[in-house]
């Protein structure tokens, strides 16, 4: 209007096929969706990709219009932001590219491969807390990289759909308890099948039953633990503002790789204890 204030939006095609005594205010989108000068990038970015713009005006806080933001704006915010996750998710610190300096490529990729290097140590801290149990039950050793993958496996494949859901703007306002809720029901789905798929090679292929059993049951409630904690993580990150992307890849398969292992032992030490041995 007269005073600049943003009213409404008129697209060039209803305004060329509009007849000549028309008037703009009954072929304009009264319905604005606009930005405000702080809006972050991202955001603006996720507006337009919700609503399939391909221009964005900007305002003020009193409505006032400061300008526009195109598409071809948006795409490059948008693929900054999607090597950035990458390469969080691949578990380096700083934006990086091949080319850099070899000083800067290691920078940015030791934090994550230390974090690693002290998760195989607390991992083989629990192998050795069962040296007894595995050197009773030998069989044991079969099943430990088993139980450690699936358990990473199944911790970032939660994250990544999380991550990529909250990236997207596509998890809407539910809580965090209903997305456990729908994670657990996969999870459990997922863990009930691979269980029963293990319980029946192993029966065939392994002469101990009490392995079957034990390997069974901690591959299944290590699929829902490592399910629950790919969830969760990402999302706690989120509410407290830091990048979820950070919960992804080495971080989660470190933490589900000891744990994995914790459960399957104990589970096993028990199933042994229980006389079945």
């Amino acid at each position: 209007d007269d005073a600049n204030i943003l009213i409404g939006t008129l697209s060039l095609k209803s305004l060329l096929i509009a007849s000549a005594q028309t008037k703009a205010k009954d072929i304009c989108n009264t319905d604005v969706i606009s930005a405000q000068l702080d809006e972050k990038s991202e955001e603006v970015a996720l507006m337009m990709q919700k609503y399939d713009l391909v221009a964005l005006p900007v305002v003020n806080k009193t409505g006032e219009l400061m300008g526009r933001i195109t598409i071809d704006d948006v795409v490059d915010v948008i693929k900054e932001e999607a090597e950035k996750d990458y390469q969080m998710i691949s578990g380096l610190t700083d934006d990086v590219e091949s080319s850099d300096s070899v000083y800067r490529l290691t920078r940015a990729r030791f934090p994550w491969l230390l974090i690693g290097l002290f998760g195989g140590i607390i991992g083989a801290g629990v192998i050795g807390h069962f040296e007894g149990d595995i050197a009773k039950y030998a069989g044991l050793a079969l099943f430990l990289p088993l139980i450690a993958a699936m358990g990473g496996n199944a911790g970032v494949q939660s994250s990544s759909i999380i991550v990529q859901g909250i990236a997207s703007g596509d998890l809407g306002i539910d809580g965090i308890g209903k997305k456990l809720a729908k994670e657990l029901a996969v999870s459990f789905v997922n863990g009930i099948i691979l269980s029963l798929l293990i319980f029946t090679y192993s029966y065939f292929f392994h002469d101990s039953f009490p392995l079957t059993i034990s390997v069974s049951i901690a591959l299944f409630v290590v699929i829902i633990f490592a399910s629950l904690f790919g969830t969760l993580v990402p999302l706690l990150l989120d509410k407290f503002e830091i990048d979820p992307a950070l919960a992804t890849g080495p971080f989660i398969t470190t933490v589900n790789d000891i744990m994995g292992l914790l459960i399957y032992l104990y589970i096993a030490r028990m199933v042994f204890m229980m006389g079945f041995g």
